[in-house]
């Protein structure tokens, strides 16, 4: 069965409660998905574009599935929507209970309207490959062939991007 990769964030409590208990909440959601078979530890992190909010809490996980990606993603709007996000309501890129992203699922390379896999932003983001490394460092970007590792490893220490803008915890969740 394919692996998907699914980045956690949230910087809002939800009734579920706090930032953690929320992702841990939408970790067992996900797992009635599939199998989830890695979670990395919570990293604090610096919020990302819209900058006068709370800060994060950020994890990856990985899943066994058999779902194929759009009936995943869809799978995943909706946990969200069970925690309390309300995409169509607040400021893009803004505080929120939950996000929930698909970063990768097995080789999977898709182009559609409602999904781009791999997720177009996941090389640009620090908060997203940090985790990732973590479960999975010799994860390979099914277009550019690089591992997460080396992905990590070129992103420029600067910005949004700044080593110190993402903190890996030692909460378990």
């Amino acid at each position: 069965m394919p692996i998907a990769y699914i980045a956690l964030g949230s910087n809002l409590d939800s009734q579920q409660g706090n930032r953690a208990e929320t992702i841990s909440a939408a970790c067992d959601r996900i797992g009635r998905l599939g199998r989830v078979t890695a979670r990395s530890s919570l990293y604090e992190t610096e919020p990302v574009g819209y900058h006068d909010q709370p800060a994060f809490l950020n994890a990856v996980l990985a899943l066994e599935t058999k779902l194929e990606p759009l009936p995943l993603l869809q799978a995943l709007l909706s946990i969200e929507r069970e925690l309390g996000r309300d995409r169509s309501q607040g400021v893009p890129k803004g505080p929120r209970t939950l996000d929930l992203d698909l970063l990768l699922l097995g080789d999977a390379i898709v182009a559609g309207e409602e999904l781009t896999l791999p997720h177009p932003a996941l090389t640009q983001r620090r908060f997203v490959l940090a985790p990732l490394a973590q479960i999975a460092p010799q994860l390979r970007h099914p277009q550019l062939k690089q591992t997460v590792a080396d992905l990590l490893a070129l992103l420029p220490n600067e910005g949004e991007n700044r080593v110190s803008s993402v903190r890996r915890l030692e909460q378990h969740w």
